[in-house]
């Protein structure tokens, strides 16, 4: 199957990436406060003016290896020029903003109104001050017992991770269904995007999972090993049931893929993503936080050969390293511990997503500059690194990986 013209491919971390998805931090960052950090899933603060300096070196970073950089706040805005799009676009945003009084919410489109469209998706990605609306007066129940709160609606400071929302696979998507009531509401901009947005909007691009389903999923525990193996984590952020409904769809679609891997990974802050902790950096190696491998357990998860539409389940009793050999049909696989495994130095750089990288080629990444020490095996194992700086775009707890969503990648040898 040739998907070299299709307008979304990937089938491996690491074919040479064409193709990814940003979001450049914006003002939802100054509307982070010290006592709503836990609502909006914050440890701390970036400054700005600096998380936005150094987001502009990492887009500079794939766009001189000829990497194609596109921006969700302007595919969004984009996809909801015509008019009457917008209005449904507002209508839903303020439904999944649980914006529920009467009057909180005729004030909100009525102040949306002067807004262009890509003012508009700033706008309500930035959140909105009760400031903002000086004539703003709650009249009902619900509004009042709000009153106390400084926003009519919630900034979005987690939007530069935009490797959560929805996760390109082969030549389709997850839209998925996050974990936290916070980030659900970001899904918002995929789904228009997709559906209406000129890029995409001729082709036919299948969803494996949608964002109206029960469960969590979230695109930072979805990892393609190869055309034929997906690994997923089951976190404090996926749940074992998406995993399945997930697995019935991609793996009875016609795509190339034969095999999903569920590793479950302990479910805690530091451990957010399979991504976190696991990442494929080339055809044979992977970076690793060496706390996942005592008590990681995967499944398999493969189509049943007897009753068509099942699944058949297998707890993998080998060790990760003969789990990867044995489904990447490799003869050996290198495991680069996040700072060569030493408990304070990986536990400090796993913090600031030491094991979290993205390939733009086969042992080809990019890093977070403050993570010197698994910097350097990464070099010394013969990976070749590209490193961005990472002060404060690193307090939002993710890195290079986690800030990008691949659309097109290159199919790789031997895949």
């Amino acid at each position: 199957m040739d998907n070299s013209h299709r307008a979304l491919n990937v089938s491996s971390e690491i074919g040479k990436l064409k193709t990814v998805l940003l979001h450049r931090p914006g003002k939802e960052l100054e509307n982070l406060m010290p006592d709503y950090l836990d609502r909006l899933l914050f440890d701390d603060i970036p400054y700005l003016k600096i998380a936005q300096e150094e987001h502009d070196k990492f887009a500079k970073i794939l766009k001189e290896n000829g990497v194609e950089v596109v921006y969700l706040e302007e595919l969004a805005a984009e996809a909801i020029e015509d008019e009457s799009v917008r209005e449904r676009f507002v209508e839903e945003f303020l439904n999944e903003a649980n914006v529920l009084g009467e009057g909180k919410r005729r004030s909100l489109k009525e102040y949306f109104k002067q807004f262009n469209s890509r003012q508009l998706i700033d706008k309500v990605m930035q959140g909105v001050r009760k400031t903002e609306l000086p004539r703003y007066k709650p009249k009902t129940l619900t509004d009042m017992v709000d009153d106390n709160y400084p926003f009519l609606v919630d900034p979005m400071p987690n939007l530069y991770f935009t490797r959560d929302p929805f996760a390109t696979i082969g030549t389709g998507i997850t839209l998925n269904h996050m974990k936290t009531e916070t980030r659900n509401r970001e899904t918002i901009f995929a789904k228009y995007i997709f559906e209406n947005h000129p890029r995409f909007k001729g082709e036919y691009i299948p969803i494996w999972f949608n964002r109206d389903e029960k469960t969590s999923l979230e695109g930072g525990d979805e990892l393609i090993l190869n055309k034929k193996t997906i690994a997923i984590g089951i976190s404090e952020r996926t749940e074992a049931a998406s995993i399945e409904k997930f697995a019935k769809n991609i793996l009875n679609s016609g795509q190339t893929f034969e095999q999903i891997l569920a590793f479950d990974i302990p479910k805690k802050r530091a451990f957010m993503h399979l991504d976190t902790v696991f990442t494929m950096v080339d055809y044979d190696k992977f970076t690793i936080h060496p706390q996942i491998e005592g008590p990681l357990t995967v499944y398999s998860i493969t189509k049943s050969k007897e009753k068509e539409d099942e699944l058949k389940i297998v707890k993998e009793e080998a060790s990760l390293e003969d789990i990867l050999k044995k489904y990447l049909g490799l003869e050996k696989v290198t495991l680069i511990r996040c700072a060569n495994g030493n408990n304070i130095d990986a536990a400090r750089e796993q913090w600031n997503d030491g094991s979290n990288t993205l390939a733009i080629a086969p042992g080809e990444v990019i890093v977070y500059s403050r993570n010197y020490v698994t910097n350097k095996i990464l070099e010394e194992n013969g990976i070749k690194i590209h490193v961005m700086p990472s002060s404060e775009l690193s307090r939002g707890r993710g890195g290079p990986r986690c800030m990008s969503m691949p659309l097109i990648r290159e199919d790789i040898k031997n895949n």
